[in-house]
């Protein structure tokens, strides 16, 4: 039964003291004013969060609706490497992420939604399109690491012609060189790099800038150069007898573990607190000779700082206690020990205090960071070279390293067209109901199912991936903050039933007024619980949980619902 007419008449929309201003610049179309970008930022925390701005809320609703071709579409684009970071990112998305907010439960597991998309697609190579015709200008890139690849790639389709120059046997940079197969498979790697190559661009590996080519021909032969060689240069602790045998960098101690092969001896002490750390303790153990199964004593982490001055995901520090590795925190290093020039042990101060210990060791591997080796280039002028990734801004993670390609490959593009050939603009979508339920809102974190502790080798992957019926249960989870709920005043009648529909407190707001800047961003309000007072009701994006409840109620289709998205395109340029 259509009520509308009949409650329109019983009820007339309050007189307001003052306009609603709107919270973007446009109903529909593509915006680009401040308020339109403030939006993104203050509704869609986690793509705020990802260095590479990744669009998450529409790969999650993919992979909801079973399509996971498009989840990963929409990662390739945004991010460059779904599969390898679906295993391995740093996941800041998740600590922003709405569903992880006091009271509402945990986080969404986007980094393992993301793996999933990898995991289910169509096995066929996935290649996206170019946005340009050839330009005819070359780009030499330094390194073949994830900001070298990520540059590359987004250039390429920029139109330009790329070439990558790698001092290794094999692209990949810290992919393979630093961190273990057993967390990120060899042939993910290959197949993702591929997807990149596939598009045009050319490496040149066993070839170190310097030795095997002079850089002089480098910039004979581009219109711009990229140094984006990471972090190469080991970050060492000034500690007396560091010349013994034993003494390792951790990364060194990856790269031949898992190149060339390796050994360590009884008793393994590793000193950092980072995922390097992490990466060379469960290597360690695997190259022990004895199952994973118990702790023999003989393998520990020592950090200087509190466990909560970690930096890695608590997935990280789990599989340590897992995988029966202790760590022991307030621990800095003052000494290596030794008898007749053999490495014996080494002295520890406990942090904050004057209590000294020793621990017996025969194998140190430090991962206490590392720095990019930036001496050559100090004294080059020339305005064709830029730098990306930790090469650029020091040691930072693959994701922020991603990011930071990215902006360097656009602005790259500026410099040899003379003017920008894209932009950033956010486009609103009148749509219809997106389907989320109260329901999803309770169903718990699904975990990443891994494997046994005796299954457990150097190079077999630990976490297995999500089902295809996990993974689309997780993800329809997320709230879709990209989704803008709003009561249109000018048909709301007061009838306050979606005020009882609501389910969270604040969600829903009976308002006597509200406040916006000169931007249109909503500074304050004075809520009422008194009809009398209410000017409007009010629907706050931060606390609205995208459920659908209040649309559902409203028996005069007040509430109107726009999809806002984050886009980047081709500026088309007008003709005259």
């Amino acid at each position: 039964m259509d009520l509308t007419g009949q409650l329109a008449k019983l009820f007339k929309p309050a007189e307001r003291p003052h306009p609603l201003e709107a919270e973007l610049s446009i109903q529909e179309g593509l915006g680009r004013t401040q308020k339109d970008f403030d939006w993104i930022e203050r509704n869609i925390p986690c793509q705020k969060a990802c260095p590479a701005g990744t669009d998450i809320p529409a790969y999650l609703t993919a992979i909801a609706e079973d399509r996971f071709d498009d989840a990963y579409r929409i990662n390739l684009r945004d991010n460059i490497f779904p599969g390898i970071l679906g295993r391995v990112c740093s996941r800041p998305c998740e600590s922003a992420c709405r569903h992880g907010y006091e009271g509402l439960g945990d986080s969404v597991a986007i980094c393992a939604s993301k793996r999933s998309a990898s995991d289910q697609k169509q096995p066929d190579p996935m290649l996206l399109d170019p946005l340009f015709p050839s330009t005819g200008k070359t780009i030499g890139i330094i390194g073949s690491g994830v900001a070298g690849l990520a540059a590359a790639r987004n250039l390429i389709r920029l139109g330009h012609a790329v070439t990558i120059y790698e001092k290794h046997t094999e692209p990949g940079g810290m992919l393979n060189q630093g961190i273990p197969e057993f967390r990120l498979p060899r042939d993910l790697i290959q197949q993702e790099i591929e997807q990149i190559t596939a598009l045009g661009v050319d490496i040149l590996c066993n070839t170190e800038i310097g030795k095997t080519i002079p850089l002089e021909h480098l910039f004979n032969k581009h219109d711009a150069l990229i140094a984006a060689a990471g972090t190469l240069k080991p970050n060492l602790p000034d500690l007396p007898n560091a010349q013994l045998t034993g003494i390792r960098h951790g990364l060194d101690f990856l790269l031949e573990a898992h190149t060339t092969g390796t050994t360590v001896g009884e008793h393994v002490i590793i000193i950092g607190g980072g995922y390097t750390a992490m990466d060379c303790a469960r290597t360690a153990r695997r190259l022990g000779g004895t199952l994973i199964e118990s702790n023999n004593g003989k393998l520990t982490i020592y950090y200087r700082r509190k466990k909560e001055n970690i930096r890695v995901i608590p997935d990280e520090l789990n599989e340590l206690e897992h995988e029966f590795i202790p760590l022991e925190c307030d621990a800095t290093p003052l000494a290596y020990l030794e008898t007749n020039g053999t490495l014996t042990g080494i002295r520890f101060q406990r942090t904050g205090t004057t209590e000294t210990f020793e621990i017996p060791a025969d194998t140190i591997l430090l991962a206490t960071g590392q720095t990019p080796d930036t001496e050559w280039q100090q004294a080059i002028t020339d305005p064709r070279l830029f730098l990306a990734g930790d090469y650029a801004t020091g040691a930072t993670d693959l994701i922020s390293a991603i990011g930071h390609a990215k902006k360097i490959a656009k602005d790259v593009d500026i410099f040899l067209m003379g003017k920008p050939r894209t932009e950033t603009a956010i486009q609103v979508e009148t749509t219809n109901p997106i389907g989320r339920t109260e329901a999803m809102d309770i169903v718990p974190r699904q975990f990443m199912p891994t494997l046994k502790l005796q299954e457990r080798t150097l190079t077999t992957e630990v976490e297995t991936g999500y089902p295809t019926a996990t993974a689309t249960s997780e993800a329809e989870r997320c709230y879709r903050c990209n989704y803008k709920f709003e009561i249109e005043q000018d048909k709301c009648i007061k009838c306050d039933w979606c005020l009882k529909a609501k389910p969270h407190e604040n969600c829903i707001l009976m308002l006597k007024e509200i406040t916006y800047n000169e931007e249109g961003k909503a500074l304050e309000w004075e809520a009422t619980e008194r009809v009398r007072e209410m000017n409007l009701i009010w629907i706050d994006s931060d606390a609205c949980t995208r459920c659908g409840a209040c649309v559902n109620a409203c028996p005069v289709d007040a509430i109107s619902l726009q999809k806002i998205t984050l886009t980047e395109q081709p500026i088309i340029e007008e003709t005259p």
